[in-house]
């Protein structure tokens, strides 16, 4: 094979002693052969990742890895190093024998000019000087998303330079930022990574909703201000996905969309689910605050950030509803005991994020600590495990079916129809009608 080098994050993680999946290859030369010749081993598909670079990708669907092999950025491998971002970043191994099937080679070999072995061990992120900075505007927000994923913090310099750098980083492509957000907001550190980006000015680029719910006061039922208590709506959000049982496990397991599963994309909701409140804050004559119609606002605001990331409308419309309906289940909370109706119209309602929106519910709950804050939490929580198993039966199985066709109720096409059928699937989930002709005889009822 032409001299190769594994470079990177793949070389990073395998000195940390971390599973590597995806492995980056700096080729002398033309890395076309080498990736040809890598897929016809690996028995893989093969193509150019891009025109301009030269870059080429291998999938191992046998190995579950993908390979990307690009040609050096300079003369040398040591050149290609120094245009890299950190210095974590900037180590290089030479691959002795096939990429797919040797590890790299012994420590010793290791090329190391720029001191990424040092910091790696020391847990510092250090950037390559201003410069790598200025040739890719995203390296900023990726700075956060290593020290989420890693646990490891910026030495002062880096701090000051990432700083210094933020404004520019929504220069680079939506998609971009996106997928940085996606791996940070999914890191194991990720509350330590949203506090960097949100102490370097990062946030106020990439979510500016989020960073503007600083010092926004809330009532005396709260404990925090709105950015505090969002910050702990995901950690206890993160908890509860910990403990989730079987049922709720396979729920929140299920792929939604952008590479997310459903309960990967709660984390963005716990983070938007008050976006509103800036804009909707009042103070009553009695002192009281409010935030009237914050769910609708901030639904709005939602749908305006899936657009501004280039989001899948899918995504954007999960948030939406986790948004829109995070108050419905607090809401109940006074009607306990709930029939079945009301169950019923909680479920539809709040359909497709029933599963959802009710654990977020309780995440939003948990970090509400103010007046009367454990009172409110053990009945919120009661009155959720009730609607959970509910949802998650509705999730299984849908809502429920009627045994009569829409024309076999007499009634023409229209919102009197609608209106019917809705009142029918809300009397056979009550069980109060089962039957084609108890049906029938209800629907006549409703339109007598």
């Amino acid at each position: 094979m032409t001299e190769t080098w594994i470079v990177g994050g793949a070389l990073r993680d395998e000195l940390l002693g971390r599973s590597v999946t995806d492995v980056d290859l700096a080729v002398a030369g033309d890395p076309e052969p080498a990736a040809r010749a890598l897929a016809a081993e690996v028995r893989g598909p093969v193509f150019r990742l891009s025109q301009a670079f030269g870059a080429w990708r291998v999938i191992d669907r046998a190995g579950g890895r993908v390979f990307d092999l690009s040609p050096l950025q300079g003369e040398t491998i040591e050149a290609d190093l120094a245009q890299r971002d950190f210095t974590v970043n900037a180590m290089a191994r030479p691959l002795r024998g096939s990429a797919a099937s040797s590890a790299a080679a012994p420590a010793d070999e290791l090329i190391d000019p720029l001191g990424g072995r040092a910091d790696l061990g020391a847990g510092v992120l250090r950037v390559l000087g201003a410069g790598a900075y200025d040739r890719d505007p995203l390296r900023p927000l990726r700075l956060a998303r290593l020290a989420a994923e890693l646990g490891f913090e910026p030495d002062p310099e880096t701090a000051r330079l990432t700083a210094a750098a933020a404004g520019r980083v929504a220069e680079a492509s939506p998609e971009r930022v996106f997928a940085e957000l996606r791996r940070l907001l999914l890191a194991p550190h990720v509350l330590d990574g949203l506090a960097l980006a949100d102490r370097l000015g990062l946030l106020d680029e990439v979510l500016p909703e989020l960073a503007h719910l600083h010092g926004i006061e809330q009532s005396r039922y709260h404990h925090l201000d709105v950015y505090g208590h969002t910050l702990e709506v995901l950690a206890a959000l993160i908890e509860l996905d910990r403990d989730a049982g079987p049922r709720l496990r396979v729920a929140l397991d299920q792929r939604l969309a952008d590479e997310l599963t459903r309960g990967e994309a709660l984390r963005f909701g716990a983070l938007l689910h008050d976006v509103g409140k800036r804009a909707t804050r009042s103070v009553g004559s009695d002192g009281r605050v409010s935030f009237i119609g914050h769910d609708e606002r901030g639904a709005a605001m939602v749908r305006a950030l899936g657009r501004r990331l280039r989001a899948s409308e899918r995504f954007t419309r999960y948030l939406e509803a986790l948004t829109r309906h995070h108050l419905a289940l607090g809401f109940l909370v006074h009607e306990r005991p709930l029939d079945r109706r009301t169950v019923y119209r909680y479920l539809a309602r709040t359909m497709p994020v029933e599963v959802e929106v009710t654990l977020l519910s309780c995440a939003d709950r948990l970090a509400t600590r103010g007046r009367k804050a454990e009172t409110a939490t053990e009945a919120h929580l009661e009155l959720a495990r009730e609607l959970m198993e509910a949802a998650l039966d509705w999730r299984e199985h849908g809502p429920p079916r009627l045994p009569v066709r829409p024309d076999e109720l007499g009634i023409g096409p229209g919102p009197e129809l609608g209106r019917v059928l809705a009142e029918l699937r809300e009397a056979v989930y009550a069980g109060e009608a089962a039957t084609r002709d108890e049906i029938i005889e209800l629907a006549r009822r409703q339109r007598a």
